[in-house]
């Protein structure tokens, strides 16, 4: 059922915030949970609907998992203990879930099919598929395999050296999982670094990965080891807070223990490029995914260039640097984005369309887009299009507009922010 808000502006934001565990870690650390040996358990996990989509698929593939809001126990098997779902693997809207749970599942000896909602059945698998296929996975699905439903049988897999035509840390992961059940070695040669919370996932399982410069290069017949997994806030939720700080006037937040893994942080880049007062407090470096407390100030910004390496570093943040730019003094120019066309929604257009709705001067180009400011906001109703990231950039667009805005179907918001409002009141 489709949910109307109405959010009207704020006049400063003060406060401290303690953002949802990472999704990105969350899917993972229930992945790795699963395969591996002995009993994990997961603090801070996102109870997000992605991540509550990964859980059922592997509950249904014969997995223990408990799951009491942030906290996860997970009773694995290893790899060999995963047993063939009595029916459709079903995966809502979550594209980690399905590329990822792919890798795993082409090396098992039973079939799966896999399925999703409306958004996921338009979003391009071949990607995935098509590496998986070399290795000697057999995956069949609608248009050739381009599109769900997909069935995987799981095969004897044999290692490859595969180089990614597009940057994606969800291809990476895919072909590492296989690789994990290959004979021999699998590497990944990567045109720009992506996020790399799989390699440090594998290594804090037990596992060993390599890095050699672009490659990432991991064994077969590796046995994982279940442990406890700590999750830090995610710095994609975090970011809208960091743009609603950075231009409400007034405004002074503290998010507190943010994940600062370095494939990660470009969003801080940008921010601080644009010349928002942003500093990072208790950096703690040790842990395996680095993390640390980050607080944002009102100030002028200046538009910026974002593009090149930087672009898979901070691709679910471009949304909420649209509405950034919006309000920095110049010209923003975003590109080299296109992947940004294959997300929940064609973000470029998205993005564009709603924002233009309130008044933003912002133009789609073919792999980004231009955006001019300052630019005053307006009310008016928008719509999430079913697209969390595009709910509540919106929703922080509305704390600087002339007049209400009506955000309709806000509930897509809770794939990964379930207390998201909550929170954005608190700070009012």
């Amino acid at each position: 059922m489709s949910v109307k808000k109405l959010i009207t502006k704020s006049t400063s934001l003060k406060g401290e915030i303690k953002v949802p565990g990472d999704k990105s870690i969350s899917h993972r650390a229930v992945m790795f949970g699963s395969i591996s040996n002995g009993l994990t358990k997961v603090t801070n996990f996102l109870p997000g609907e992605d991540c509550l989509s990964t859980i059922s698929c592997f509950r249904s593939l014969g997995v223990e998992i408990n799951q009491s809001g942030s906290e996860v126990t997970i009773r694995g098997k290893g790899l060999d203990g995963l047993r063939r779902s009595d029916h459709t693997l079903y995966v809502g809207n979550s594209g980690t879930t399905i590329r990822l749970l792919m890798g795993i599942l082409s090396g098992l000896s039973f079939e799966s099919r896999l399925e999703g909602d409306e958004s996921i059945a338009k979003r391009p698998m071949t990607r995935v598929t098509v590496p998986l296929s070399k290795m000697g996975a057999k995956i069949t699905g609608k248009n050739n395999g381009e599109f769900t439903p997909l069935t995987v049988s799981g095969k004897k897999l044999t290692g490859i050296t595969y180089e990614l035509p597009v940057a994606s840390a969800q291809v990476k992961s895919a072909i590492l999982l296989a690789g994990l059940q290959a004979e021999g070695e699998t590497t990944v040669i990567e045109p720009v670094k992506t996020r790399d919370h799989t390699e440090r996932m594998i290594r804090q399982f037990g596992g060993s990965v390599e890095q050699q410069g672009d490659k990432v290069i991991v064994s077969g017949g590796q046995e994982l080891v279940g442990t406890n997994i700590e999750v830090p806030g995610d710095i994609s939720s975090a970011a809208f807070f960091l743009a609603a700080g950075a231009i409400t006037p007034g405004s002074e937040i503290l998010l507190k223990n943010v994940g600062l893994n370095p494939t990660r942080t470009g969003i801080i880049d940008v921010l601080k490029e644009m010349g928002a007062d942003l500093t990072i407090e208790d950096y703690d470096q040790k842990s395996a995914e680095p993390a640390g407390d980050i607080r944002i100030k009102y100030s002028q910004l200046k538009g910026t260039t974002v593009a090149g390496k930087l672009i898979p570093r901070l691709i679910d943040e471009i949304p909420v640097i649209a509405l950034l730019a919006s309000q920095a003094e110049g010209q923003t120019i975003i590109k080299d984005a296109a992947e940004l066309k294959v997300k929940e929604t064609n973000r470029i257009d998205t993005v564009v369309n709603e924002l233009t709705k309130l008044g933003a001067k912002i133009e789609a180009t073919e792999d980004g887009m231009i955006i001019e400011g300052k630019t005053d906001l307006k009310g008016g109703t928008v719509s999430t299009y079913g697209d969390h990231r595009i709910g509540m950039m919106l929703s922080i667009a509305a704390l600087i507009s002339s007049e209400e805005v009506s955000l309709e179907d806000s509930e897509a918001v809770a794939v990964s922010y379930p207390g998201f409002f909550e929170d954005l009141d608190s700070l009012k």
